[in-house]
């Protein structure tokens, strides 16, 4: 008989930001539901695809906080955390996790939830999960279909865009020593002695140069090998030719001023590795969206944006040169020239 204690599953608050991201929000809601997430607080701007109305709806349900973006400048994501550390929702939560709408937490521990990411890391006071960039897989044409079942090959888990670090995401305990989260890392009080545990997906330590903030190229990226043992966050940030087309269009949804363009692209369109292993959240979370979506007002406000998404992609492609721009994207290498130096250096396959 096994008389192991149960572990409470851990409080866990989701803080994002969007603009015009209204046919993946369902996904990634329903996704980070099954992962444990119990709250939820989206800030949203500028949003012209009914982006805001779905939110709307899905806050009637009493999970999830929909608020207009606070920043009284350019600096969206920055202004957004800021206040967010301010609102009950987070301040209550036993752990904050920022992240956007194309990344999808995937846990190889345990149960495959927060929690057991959590208890395989020890329970530290943060968590920093790295990224692994997930490539378009020549998929031209937007479905309104998951995102994690549409494309399933990424880069090297331990080289990216010609280096061995790699960006994160951190999950952070709700007695971190904060001064202010960051959109990859959380910043600890002056004065402090800082975090008395910050892991990464390993439940290693991370390096003291990204701990502590002292060098400046070493903010919000750790060395990637050997780092995601229990975590990988999958980030999807091209989707569809067509869907990257319309990302152009709007813009960075967290700073202004960021281009995307053939560079972007080419850095994150790198399909060298199979990894389909978030797969084993596709029942739950298929489920999970049908929940949702069984609410009329969702399900109206969903359809909405999925038909804005494609009169903004037809309107594009009858501009010639985006239709040719997109066309440019679909011939070019899959490979970042930076990354296939590096790769010929080291000796990867």
């Amino acid at each position: 008989m096994n008389t192991k204690p149960q572990r409470a599953a851990p409080g866990v608050t989701a803080v994002t930001c969007v603009k015009n991201e209204g046919p993946f929000i369902l996904e990634w809601l329903a996704h980070n539901r099954v992962l444990g997430v119990r709250d939820v607080l989206v800030y949203s701007n500028d949003c012209d695809d009914g982006t805001d109305v779905l939110l709307d709806a899905l806050a009637t349900q009493g999970w999830l906080t929909h608020l207009p973006n606070p920043a009284q400048g350019r600096n969206y994501q920055m202004e957004a955390l800021r206040d967010a550390a301010r609102q009950p929702v987070v301040a209550r939560a036993d752990w904050v996790w920022v992240a956007d709408v194309d990344e999808f937490l995937n846990v190889h521990a345990g149960d495959h939830t927060i929690g057991a990411l959590i208890e395989a890391c020890g329970d530290p006071q943060a968590i920093s999960v790295p990224f692994q960039f997930f490539a378009n897989g020549g998929v031209v044409a937007f479905e309104d279909r998951p995102v994690t079942a549409q494309f399933d090959r990424c880069h090297d888990p331990d080289i990216w865009c010609g280096s061995l670090s790699i960006e994160v995401k951190t999950l952070v305990r709700g007695d971190f020593p904060l001064q202010y989260f960051g959109a990859h890392r959380p910043y600890f009080r002056n004065g402090t002695a800082g975090p008395s545990a910050w892991t990464d997906a390993s439940g290693r330590p991370v390096p003291a140069a990204f701990r502590d903030a002292a060098e400046k190229g070493q903010l919000r990226s750790i060395p990637a090998r050997g780092a995601r043992r229990f975590a990988t966050l999958n980030h999807y940030p091209l989707r569809s030719v067509e869907s990257f087309l319309v990302k152009i269009a709007r813009g960075d949804v967290n700073r202004a001023g960021r281009v995307f363009d053939a560079d972007y692209w080419r850095d994150r369109n790198d399909g060298a590795w199979a990894d389909r292993s978030i797969l084993r959240y596709r029942d739950a979370t298929r489920a999970a969206v049908a929940a949702l979506r069984a609410d009329p007002a969702v399900a109206r406000a969903h359809a909405a944006c999925v038909a804005a998404h494609r009169a903004q992609i037809a309107g594009l492609l009858s501009d010639p040169e985006r239709a040719a721009f997109a066309r440019h994207l679909q011939a070019l290498p899959t490979i970042s020239e930076a990354e296939a130096a590096l790769a010929a250096e080291l000796g990867f396959a």
